[in-house]
């Protein structure tokens, strides 16, 4: 993988267990020439875990259900007692073994993570931006073809490894600086979902990142996931600029990250989990405060999540907020081990100091 400079040990082990594993929903197609590898749950508090499994009716190991089976499937869990909504995302290609699949839990009297209401101006993206991300997405399908992840972020956005890639993100910086008040206008008023998330991207390469914080921090609570993922990612390398320099004065906002932990959506928590990894790496003591007191159940489940690496910012989260040394945490991530760590956590939910 391409380095990380400046970057501290935690931090780039986060960035490469992270990496970039494109979820999957029912639209997409030939999903039933890959297997299950694992079904992860999230969301539980008071309803059985057996009896939500038992209603999936999912197994490691088979095909995946085709979009039909699978509403079935959350029709079933949503008829259980106590269960508000679920949601199912499968995700790509983080795993030999097939897919990834998890299934968000919303009970009945669980915090809410609440959306902006749909913008409904038809407004569009000038054409040199929705041909960059056009170009984009092809690039981007190629380099996950070639298995290919490896990306920097020094400049507080990402640039691919993969040649092709890389090249349409370093357009995307001067397309940001050339269209940036169409970029904003888009993403806070159209009402095409596709045109405000490819704002959203384009907008994390801006020349002044303290400039579009503001607005990729209104986009986190956008009715599209896509959008509230592409704001959030771009968000969390922005945070991660800001702890490496932080003579440019930018303060990214933890609130909507800590409301997303509580989301039924894959995407949301994995996007919140890997901005708050950044946002706590210098401990600040009011958010590990914060996480303490209201986030430890979300953070739990998420650093119990099969794959190491979507659970590892939950782990490195929880690492901090038990006050074990960033060392420890390292050592634990490259190892591949987790129990150190959520021992730690659990003596915590305890009542331990």
């Amino acid at each position: 993988m391409a380095p990380r400079h400046h970057l501290s040990t935690t931090a780039a082990l986060l960035a490469l267990l992270w990496g970039v594993c494109p979820a999957l929903h029912a639209q997409d197609v030939r999903l039933d020439t890959i297997p299950v590898a694992v079904v992860d749950l999230y969301g539980l508090s008071t309803v059985s875990e057996v009896v939500v499994r038992r209603a999936l009716a999912i197994a490691p190991g088979a095909p995946i259900p085709d979009s039909a089976a699978r509403a079935a499937a959350i029709a079933r869990v949503e008829s259980i007692a106590g269960v508000r909504s679920a949601r199912f995302n499968a995700v790509c290609c983080a795993d030999s073994r097939g897919l990834l699949v998890y299934v968000g839990i919303e009970e009945e009297g669980a915090p809410t993570f609440r959306f902006a209401p749909a913008p409904t101006s038809d407004i569009r993206l000038p054409d040199e931006v929705v041909a960059a991300g056009e170009a984009f997405a092809v690039a981007f399908a190629d380099a996950v073809a070639h298995g290919d992840f490896a990306e920097t972020d020094t400049a507080g956005h990402a640039i691919m490894h993969w040649p092709a890639a890389g090249a349409v993100q370093r357009r995307f910086v001067d397309l940001a600086a050339e269209f940036a008040s169409e970029l904003r206008n888009v993403l806070h008023n159209s009402a095409h979902p596709e045109q405000r998330a490819l704002a959203a991207q384009v907008l994390g390469y801006a020349p002044d990142k303290a400039a579009v914080v503001s607005d990729l921090s209104d986009a986190l609570h956008d009715q599209d996931e896509t959008v509230r993922n592409n704001a959030a990612r771009v968000l969390a390398l922005i945070a991660l600029l800001a702890q490496r320099r932080p003579e440019l004065g930018i303060e990214v906002p933890y609130e909507a990250f800590l409301a997303m932990l509580q989301s039924p959506v894959w995407t949301d928590r994995n996007k919140a989990s890997f901005a708050l990894a950044q946002l706590t790496t210098n401990r600040d003591p009011e958010l590990i405060s914060i996480l303490r007191q209201g986030s430890l159940p979300a953070l739990l489940e998420m650093a119990r999540w099969n794959h190491l690496g979507h659970a590892g910012p939950a782990l490195t989260i929880l690492g901090r907020i038990a006050g074990l040394p960033e060392a420890e945490i390292s050592a634990e991530l490259a190892a591949g081990n987790r129990g150190a760590i959520l021992a730690a956590a659990e003596e915590i939910t305890d009542g331990e100091p």
